[in-house]
């Protein structure tokens, strides 16, 4: 890997996508190169600078697995007993850690609780009666409640709270300042986003329970800091070769359609050129920030950014690095008419979406400010919406029951299922 050109064309990318903020961090030859771009907030004057913290979003979800993995590694919980073996408020739920780490436990993906913001343990009483989209190991499905559930089992196995669990077994022990969402909340990047022209800050809240799954903060180095563990190359009292292997591993039942190439526990798959990298992206409130890592060569990158455009920046970094990444693109072949009976409504816990007839065709509202084009394709795939340069932001499928009738929508790793009729979306 050429690092110099790869911190050029990081550049230049951040300069057209009009990202206020961003780190580049990557080691590979056993030397670790960081690069910084621009300003923690927009017209602030502050520069970006190598320990500036930017939310991980979903890339959080990583280090909870990591935790998992160490406990599970030390005897301390079984991957594959049921959750309510150390969760007694979710006794009935069959679901098992590896299950939550994979996301094959048949969870929604997200479960907002009316009220104020819950403990971690109020949170866990509260999902006692969740209704399951299908039965555990039988499909992939994106869960943010899983990993909710897996932040409290860390607290009860290890008897501390998940921020100082994740700080004493982890990031200390990898030279890793924390910095958190909350608890309180550390000195973090805020995000931007660009309306009508105009870049914009983005305000962020993030209440205590959802910490397990996007609550860190930091920079593109930790980042790749900590993706050396998941390369063999951190301290074997943090993860074992063995450990990371089995992170690396795909749970039975996981086909992550629109989102990866396959899925371990805790970690994603993508192939490029025959090449398997590992690692995981994300997102919130006008941040990103992806990881990557390649344990054929011991290659491992990170990018962090201030803009919701960060992920157009990263994509198009990974594609003309040859760099391991799912960026969305229409499924080959020419379109063809949407499937009749499509059109209706979809749930996935909190999520609601609609499929509508609307311009040429149909079109996918996902709650979003404007609702998507969706353009279909044989096997009744679709990809939804387009980007300025033709790419489609999202790739989706639907599913039929036993009788023909489409009864699933499945869009970004999400699997909704279909509301009858006369029963109220929301």
């Amino acid at each position: 890997m050429d690092v110099a050109w790869l911190s050029r064309t990081f550049l230049d990318l951040a300069e057209e996508h009009r990202v206020p903020g961003a780190q580049l961090a990557v080691h590979h030859s056993g030397v670790t190169t960081t690069v910084e771009h621009g300003e923690e907030l927009y017209g602030s004057g502050r520069p970006v600078g190598t320990k500036s913290s930017f939310p991980f979003g979903s890339v959080t979800k990583p280090f909870t697995a990591t935790l998992v993995a160490q406990l599970a590694g030390e005897g301390e919980l079984d991957l594959d007993a049921p959750i309510g073996v150390h969760l007694p408020e979710l006794a009935g739920m069959r679901a098992t850690p590896r299950h939550l780490l994979g996301h094959t436990g048949g969870l929604v993906a997200e479960h907002r609780p009316a009220g104020a913001a819950p403990s971690p343990r109020s949170y866990v009483a509260r999902c006692r009666d969740l209704v399951p989209l299908s039965p555990p190991g039988l499909r992939f499905s994106y869960s943010n409640v899983g990993y909710y559930l897996l932040g409290r089992l860390i607290e009860v196995v290890t008897g501390q709270d998940w921020p100082d669990a994740v700080t004493g077994l982890l990031l200390a022990p990898l030279g890793i300042t924390p910095v958190f969402r909350c608890f309180p909340p550390g000195p973090t990047v805020g995000g931007h986003v660009v309306r009508a022209g105009r870049v914009q800050p983005v305000p962020g809240e993030f209440p205590v329970f959802r910490a397990p799954a996007g609550g860190l903060a930091g920079s593109a180095a930790d980042l790749v800091r900590f993706g050396r563990v998941l390369l063999g190359e951190g301290p074997s009292f943090v993860l074992d070769a063995a450990g990371a292997r089995l992170m690396r591993g795909e749970p039975t039942g996981a086909a992550p359609f629109g989102l990866a190439d396959g899925w371990g526990l805790g970690l994603a798959r993508f192939r490029h050129a025959g090449t398997d990298w590992f690692g995981h992206d994300g997102g919130s409130d006008g941040t990103t920030a992806h990881l990557r890592f390649d344990p054929a060569n011991g290659i491992a990158v990170a990018v962090t950014t201030n803009s919701a455009d960060g992920t157009r920046l990263w994509e198009d970094l990974a594609a003309e690095a040859r760099i391991g990444s799912y960026g969305t693109s229409a499924p080959p072949g020419p379109p063809v008419p949407g499937p009749p009976g499509c059109a209706g409504e979809y749930r996935n816990g909190d999520n609601h979406y609609s499929v509508r007839p609307g311009g040429a065709g149909f079109r996918l509202d996902m709650g979003t400010a404007t609702a998507l084009d969706m353009t279909f394709h044989e096997g009744l795939v679709f990809d939804a919406g387009r980007t300025a340069a033709g790419r489609p932001v999202y790739v989706g499928r639907f599913g039929r029951d036993s009788d023909g009738a489409i009864a699933v929508l499945e869009v970004a790793g999400r699997v909704a299922r279909r509301i009858p009729d006369g029963e109220d979306p929301r």
